[in-house]
């Protein structure tokens, strides 16, 4: 973990830069705000309304003379929304925000923001299904080419750019089994064809890698995870220079994937312990990755904090910590697997990460249950591949559970 971090200096479209010198904690919980708002509230207030209300016609030319910069229509920004985008741009160094409804909202849109018809673009194989499914298929109603290339072949990546590539987009950490892009190189392919790069950073968080300050142009998060980390609202962010959010927000006031006031102020609540939660996810899923690769009934443990992992020097070299997922592959079949499961006490069998609690999956029944075998191991996806992602339990009692579901997973005769 080599790299000095630069201090964040994010100039966001109102230009509100409350607290852009002071540490990341403290941005966490104040970054975004006015110093004094409605009633003397500590909280920013929820401002539950579809649309805002003009005191006279003056003022409507005002506004749309921009002379005046106010809110009119709930799909166009909301007073809580605003204070959510401007802390994660704080948060992420960023110039400017949109916050969307969900992670996938944030993708969609921002992919349609940058392409057009007879356009190409670049993904590798390791990022989530949803978003590969979207650039392999739907966007080939609207005359989009799409080319998926094996994640971490950078050759491959540099071969498949064409005049018409529009961008390159990847993830890192991917889903599930954590590969680490390496962002110098991804920069460097970059510039060498002039075309745009985008990472999906919902992994790695703000705290362990800031893909913005590798020279990444686009930064994406679901939101839903680790930034309101209480596995309790849906919400997306994407982030990055001015001119390009401004982009992705013009098409996002078209589309309406807004998020509503009381998803921001949750957003905005769980910001707050952000920086507290990330601590105990990353040493956490440390010490359970230590545990696993030591245990008898384990396969292989797939963490980019072990030095067994493909990606470790990189994970070092780009990553402040290493998250707060594990994904392994137990000994057996998939009735062990589903044993395993069957026998978890604390850990809860659910398809997310990034809350206060221990969420555990098995992608080869609950996200990829609609395809052949075939095709699931041809995608790396085995029956016994496992994905924990452990959450703020002391880790003695997430290791405890792991190990007795373990050792029952396997049947005595």
């Amino acid at each position: 973990m080599t790299r000095k971090r630069k201090t964040a200096r994010p100039q966001t479209s109102t230009g509100h830069n409350l607290l852009i010198d002071a540490g990341f904690s403290t941005r966490a919980v104040h970054a975004g705000e006015d110093r004094l708002r409605y009633a003397d509230s500590i909280t920013t207030p929820i401002v539950q309304t579809s649309t805002y209300a003009f005191k006279n016609s003056k003022d409507v030319e005002d506004y749309t003379k921009h002379k005046k910069a106010r809110f009119e229509y709930g799909r166009y920004g909301n007073p809580t929304e605003q204070v959510a985008a401007r802390r994660l741009a704080a948060l992420t160094g960023a110039e400017d925000c949109v916050v969307f409804s969900s992670g996938m909202s944030a993708i969609i849109t921002t992919i349609l923001a940058f392409v057009r018809s007879n356009d190409h673009i670049v993904i590798t194989d390791d990022a989530y299904k949803k978003t590969l499914e979207f650039c392999s298929r739907y966007l080939l109603r609207f005359g989009v080419d799409c080319t998926i290339v094996p994640f971490g072949d950078y050759e491959a990546i540099d071969k498949a750019i064409r005049p018409n590539t529009r961008f390159i987009f990847s993830e890192s950490p991917t889903n599930p089994y954590l590969n680490i892009f390496d962002l110098n190189v991804l920069k460097k392919i970059a510039k060498k064809h002039n075309v745009l790069t985008m990472i999906d950073a919902t992994f790695s968080t703000p705290i362990n890698q800031r893909p913005l300050e590798w020279g990444v142009d686009l930064e994406l998060h679901s939101c839903t995870k680790y930034l309101a980390g209480h596995n309790d609202i849906l919400a997306g962010a994407v982030m990055g220079r001015k001119e390009l959010v401004d982009q992705i927000r013009a098409l996002h006031k078209a589309i309406g994937g807004v998020i509503d006031p009381h998803c921001c102020y949750l957003l905005l609540r769980g910001l707050k312990t952000f920086p507290l939660r990330m601590k105990v996810h990353n040493e956490t899923a440390m010490a359970v990755a230590e545990f696993l690769e030591k245990h008898p009934l384990i396969q292989r443990v797939y963490y980019p904090g072990l030095k067994s992992h493909p990606h470790y020097k990189i994970a070092k070299q780009q990553m402040t910590g290493f998250g707060g997922v594990v994904s392994f592959d137990i000994k057996g079949t998939l009735n062990n697997a589903k044993r395993f499961l069957d026998n978890l006490k604390l850990c809860y069998i659910a398809p997310s990460l990034g809350g206060v609690e221990t969420l555990i999956t098995h992608p080869a029944t609950v996200s990829y249950y609609d395809i052949s075998r075939k095709e699931r191991y041809a995608l790396g996806i085995t029956d016994t591949l496992i994905r924990l992602a452990v959450g703020i339990e002391n880790k003695d009692d997430i290791i405890a559970d792991l190990d007795q579901a373990l050792r029952k997973s396997i049947r005595r005769k």
